[in-house]
């Protein structure tokens, strides 16, 4: 017989599910994904750290447990919440299947929920903090930790701790993956082009990067708010002023961003999925994204030498920035996908045609 499991909301909304993967309880900021496939690359996003994820297709785990479609070594999420998990999965490359996973890293997971009313709910009124438990005695002190409950130190948590190089083709390019709670798709598609990749924790400072002469800069995706990272945001500052070119990803976006004078804002429900779609503002093509965010920098923000390249198309917030006075470009989706659509992985290329132009 499962056990049941409660999933309390900030606002006093509580649904009752069953549990799988991992017993015990959890407080986490509860957010909803909306892609119908790459269930593995959402549980091992490091973007995810210190969040509660909803999936809003209704099935999950049909095709069980993959380890070379991870984007990281292990699932930095609190909890994972589902329609139906499936416990027979069917997939010729799978190694497993998804209750067994969650256990063996400690995730907790409630299935049995009405998804699209908890997904609703999570659109009206907001993202907010949440408690998984065993029991609802006492909701006021529930409530009371819930409301209590904030990320921090995330990027410090999830991000490389040390140094690390894969190498590339000869004559290739050298960049500097400064890792943030990077995917690792974004080191493939790197390599792929011939990259060498040197990968460096977050608390690496821009003296450190100049001095491996790198002829790239990719700023990697993570997780938390991105105004919290003071000091990765004056180290940045320092580095724009290398020459060297930078691509941004995600939160390598917002702290580029940062680092030149912009804000970021935190949005009502962000923008998590496969499905997004984007605007390119010089050619007026609309592209599917692949994002997992919850803030974005704000439109009126940017410093004079920078411009915005793409809008997201539903609700007009800022999705690229082109920088005028510096060989850089950033994007708040994932070009690199992992799951989603690729029509933006173009721009790996256009960072390397970038680097080109300034050798």
């Amino acid at each position: 017989m499962k056990q049941s499991s409660f999933i309390v909301l900030e606002n006093g909304r509580v649904f009752k599910g069953e549990s799988f993967g991992a017993i015990g309880e959890t407080v986490g900021e509860i957010v909803f994904t909306t892609g119908m496939t790459g269930y593995l690359e959402t549980l091992t996003d490091p973007s995810y750290y210190g969040q509660i994820v909803v999936q809003t297709f209704p099935l999950i785990g049909n095709y069980g447990v993959i380890p070379s479609d991870f984007e990281s070594s292990s699932p930095k999420l609190k909890a994972y919440i589902v329609r139906e998990c499936c416990q027979v999965p069917s997939n010729f490359r799978s190694e497993g299947d998804l209750d067994a996973f969650l256990k063996l890293h400690n995730i907790i997971g409630v299935s049995g929920i009405d998804t699209r009313e908890l997904t609703k709910i999570i659109r009206e009124f907001g993202v907010m903090n949440t408690k998984i438990t065993s029991t609802i005695d006492d909701i006021d002190e529930i409530l009371a930790e819930i409301k209590n409950y904030k990320i921090i130190d995330s990027v410090q948590k999830v991000g490389a701790g040390e140094i690390s190089v894969t190498k590339g083709a000869p004559g290739g390019c050298k960049v500097v993956l400064w890792d943030f709670g990077a995917k690792k798709n974004i080191r493939r598609e790197l390599n792929k082009r011939g990259c060498e990749v040197i990968t460096v924790p977050a608390h690496t400072t821009a003296k450190e990067i100049v001095d491996l002469k790198p002829d790239g800069i990719m700023l990697s995706n993570g997780p938390g708010d991105p105004a919290d990272n003071k000091e990765i945001i004056k180290e940045l500052a320092d580095l724009a002023n290398s020459g060297i070119p930078i691509f941004g990803i995600c939160l390598g976006h917002q702290l580029l961003a940062l680092a030149q004078g912009a804000k970021t804002a935190k949005l009502k429900y962000g923008h998590r999925g496969a499905n997004q779609p984007v605007k390119d503002l010089k050619t007026g093509r609309v592209y599917i994204t692949s994002q997992n965010h919850g803030y974005a920098v704000v439109n009126d923000s940017l410093p004079a030498p920078a411009s915005i390249s793409f809008l997201n198309a539903n609700d007009g917030t800022c999705e690229g920035i082109e920088y005028h006075n510096m060989p850089a470009f950033s994007v708040q989706f994932h070009p690199e996908a992992s799951a989603g659509p690729l029509d933006t992985n173009y721009l790996f290329d256009r960072f390397i045609d970038l680097i080109r132009e300034e050798r």
